[in-house]
């Protein structure tokens, strides 16, 4: 499927995990609330301290994964056990953000993808918790790329990037 078509699986997924390599090697991943405000970069926040923070600063480079419309189901033509699904998948560079513009718009967009109604109060839950945020960018260091099993409405499965 297109990058287009993956970036709306990552829209829509409500977590994408992003994996790394440890110092020692050892992969770690972690499902976590991203938003992102263009094709190429994606934001999430966190604590300052602690094992992906870490992690990140060892070794920037990250794989991000998402899956939405997942669910097994008994292929409508030939009653085989399947699962539909979307998914997404890219590479990326993580930096850790130090400047106050930068780190508010990654909280803007964080904020305004997962609690839009409530943006009237981002000012002050910005005012009371900047100071002790990390807020980590992640730039894509190619398009992401996104899979799919799906049917029609006649049951076909629909391949080729086929939309119904």
């Amino acid at each position: 499927m297109s990058a287009e078509w993956a970036l709306e699986v990552f829209d829509a997924a409500p977590y994408v995990t992003v994996s790394m390599v440890k110092p020692d090697g050892t992969p770690y991943g972690l499902p976590l609330s991203l938003a992102r405000t263009d094709e190429k970069t994606f934001w999430f926040h966190g604590a300052q301290v602690g094992e992906k923070i870490d992690v990140l600063k060892a070794n920037p480079a990250v794989c991000l994964s998402a899956v939405t419309k997942c669910h097994p189901l008994v292929g409508p033509m030939d009653n085989s056990f399947t699962l539909e699904f979307k998914s997404a998948m890219a590479y990326g560079k993580a930096e850790l953000v130090e400047s106050v513009e930068e780190k508010t718009e990654g909280l803007r967009a964080i904020c305004s993808r997962f609690l839009p109604g409530h943006m009237a109060a981002f000012d002050a839950a910005l005012a009371k918790s900047l100071a002790h945020t990390a807020v980590v960018k992640i730039t894509l260091t190619a398009p992401p790329t996104g899979k799919r099993k799906q049917y029609d409405s006649k049951g076909v499965e629909m391949k080729y990037q086929r939309m119904e």
